[in-house]
């Protein structure tokens, strides 16, 4: 059965990446006759200037008629003056929404190869296998955002707001993953502080119940921040709303050296999952064919898996991703002073190699 993929390519280094990602699944339909199309559509800041809306109707029927979606990156300089609702951001935002993506999985896994590419010290972070269960389309990213004067002054008003719908949805499939890992959830908050967190802790508490062979353990945000860097592999699955679950994953990327590593994966209760890297569009190295292809490639690797429950195949990219650093290659970013830097098109070759 032919499968059909929307490439969302977006801006800054969004096509170079998302097109080595494309390379890899075209290798692996190869190896294996499965059988993908390939359809494009705009997203972001491309997708703003050529048709005045960072996610157009066209690109959302696109992504509600394929299997999948597989997206680069959004955003750049050149848009940062845009009015709200014409930035490229909102068109991310916009999809999530409209397609129902309320779970995002970002896997944090150090490379053997790349160890001493990590800042933090080799033993600490050799055997670091973290997921993090972001909540993706509540809290205080979709709440009202209102200035007014008051006082002769501007006051902002940002409403972070979760039901326990919302919170009860995202902790069974943090606790689902578990079982299939090590069976240790924490759950990240802030309750000290706010009842939208005191009412997070309260539902997820209430679940566990139903998970009984899984350990559950509370932890605030501040102290969770502290102790991905102090002890990381202690982190198995890690449940979070969807700021804190920003933040602490894009912490989390540099326990791997570089942000080019890591892929993400963004699911609803059923229909079309989202596939990108977590990287933004880094314009200053766009079309300079030097950027990682990694966390794309890695990504596709999650869309197999999650997508098309290809887990065999899933594998079989992740494998091969290892065996090309293995092998020594190295983009810009993950690159050592004493090595050589290969390029975009460099390291996909070496991960279809190692796929042959």
């Amino acid at each position: 059965m032919v499968k059909k993929i929307a490439v969302l390519p977006g801006d800054g280094i969004g096509p170079e990446v998302t097109e080595a990602a494309v390379h890899i699944l075209k290798a692996v339909a190869k190896n294996t006759n499965q059988q993908f199309e390939f359809h494009y559509g705009n997203i972001g800041g491309v997708a703003i200037d050529e048709e005045g809306d960072p996610f157009p109707s066209s690109t959302e029927e696109l992504c509600k008629s394929s299997d999948a979606v597989l997206l680069g990156a959004v955003g750049g300089p050149k848009w940062d003056q845009n009015e709200p609702a014409l930035r490229p951001e909102k068109g991310l935002l916009a999809m999530r929404k409209n397609l129902g993506l309320f779970a995002n999985l970002r896997p944090v896994k150090a490379y053997g190869p790349l160890l001493d590419s990590s800042p933090l010290k080799r033993e600490v972070v050799e055997d670091v296998d973290v997921l993090i269960m972001r909540e993706l389309t509540g809290g205080i990213y979709f709440g009202k955002h209102e200035r007014e004067q008051v006082n002769g002054e501007w006051q902002a008003l940002d409403t972070l707001t979760y039901s326990e719908s919302e919170i009860t949805r995202i902790a069974k499939k943090a606790f689902e993953a578990a079982k299939l890992r090590d069976q240790r959830v924490v759950s990240v908050d802030k309750a000290n502080v706010l009842e939208s967190s005191r009412l997070w802790r309260e539902v997820v508490d209430r679940m566990k119940t139903d998970y009984p062979d899984i350990t559950v353990e509370h932890m605030l945000v501040d102290n969770a921040a502290m102790q991905l860097i102090h002890g990381p592999s202690q982190f198995d699955v890690i449940l979070t709303e969807n700021m804190f679950g920003d933040i602490l994953s894009d912490e989390a990327s540099m326990l791997t050296g570089s942000l080019g590593l890591l892929p993400s994966a963004s699911l609803g209760d059923q229909g079309v999952g989202l596939f990108e890297p977590i990287h933004g569009s880094a314009p200053d190295i766009s079309g300079q064919n030097i950027a990682n292809p990694l966390a794309a490639i890695a990504s596709a690797a999650m869309l197999l898996k999650y997508g098309f429950e290809m887990e065999d195949e899933a594998k079989a990219i992740d494998d091969a991703i290892l065996k090309a650093l293995e092998a020594g290659y190295r983009t810009k970013d993950i690159a050592t002073e004493q090595g050589a830097v290969s390029t975009t098109t460099e390291m996909t070759e070496a991960v279809i190699k190692a796929l042959r």
